[in-house]
């Protein structure tokens, strides 16, 4: 009787761990499963925090929110937040609304929110005025990096200095070797040389974009602070992209990247999803969209 028991309730738990659907599962660069709480623990005592998210996931985003509020009851007023989905030129605007200068009709209307914004970015932004803490708009106004996308980074030479406040300061370091700009090359590779995609400004563009995003970073971070980052994970991946620029200007910095991930099955994490970052956020692929 009580080997039978045994039996069934191995069989219930069986059961029951075969029919449990995690919504994502975490991994570290060798592809060894961590939780939240590895994840948290390692955040804190970072200098800047990269987590790179798929623009359209809720796991992603939920996940931002809850390390956010969570670093914050650790960090206080030494925590710092940024992003990519605002542009610098329009950092006035943001910090006016975090201060209650303006009200957030004005803020919305006035500044340049992603579609997603409401469901995506808003919470962030909504913590952060609640808690007084520094929210930095790092990166490059969009009109500037589509001028390199079609004529090239000498281009930014011609606009006015106030212009290139809102920019890396000129001339910046690109080095298409590294794999993920060097994919953008290879995309462009059967296009004419003539067409904008087909020669190198398209990754040249995207290599603005970071250098802008960590030097608007390096500019409001100070010692003893955590900065934390939000960007598209291909912004950060692989430690390429801002990370490069970062440690280009400071080797020593306490570097923690997380990226995003969709796979169909995230009990194990793919080989491919390997060592992009410190934390992989693995999310199944059926995961419903943002939009």
């Amino acid at each position: 009787m009580q080997k039978l028991l045994l039996i069934t309730l191995f069989s219930l738990g069986l059961l029951s761990f075969t029919t449990d659907k995690p919504a994502y599962r975490l991994f570290d660069a060798k592809g060894q499963a961590k939780n939240y709480a590895d994840l948290l623990k390692t955040a804190a005592k970072a200098d800047i925090v990269f987590f790179g998210e798929l623009h359209n996931n809720p796991i992603a985003h939920w996940l931002q929110l809850e390390l956010t509020q969570d670093l914050f009851t650790q960090k206080q007023n030494q925590l710092v937040l940024g992003a990519e989905m605002f542009e610098a030129d329009n950092q006035l605007v943001l910090t006016e609304y975090l201060n209650g200068l303006i009200n957030e009709k004005n803020f919305e209307t006035e500044c340049r929110l992603w579609d997603n914004y409401k469901t995506d970015y808003k919470p962030l932004i909504n913590f952060a005025k609640q808690n007084q803490l520094n929210f930095v708009a790092t990166n490059i106004p969009r009109r500037y990096a589509s001028i390199v996308s079609k004529r090239g980074l000498d281009a930014l030479n011609t606009l006015p200095t106030e212009a290139r406040n809102y920019i890396a300061p000129l001339p910046i370091k690109v080095d298409l070797s590294l794999p993920g700009y060097a994919a953008m090359l290879d995309m462009g590779s059967n296009h004419d040389e003539n067409d904008t995609i087909g020669n190198d400004f398209f990754p040249k563009a995207q290599a603005i974009k970071d250098a802008t995003m960590a030097h608007f970073i390096l500019k409001n971070w100070e010692k003893n602070k955590l900065f934390l980052h939000f960007n598209g994970a291909y912004h950060s991946n692989n430690y390429e992209g801002i990370v490069w620029y970062l440690k280009q200007a400071n080797p020593k910095l306490n570097i923690v990247t997380i990226s995003s991930t969709e796979q169909n099955n995230i009990d194990t994490l793919e080989e491919e999803n390997k060592n992009v970052a410190d934390f992989i956020i693995a999310i199944p692929t059926t995961m419903t969209k943002t939009y």
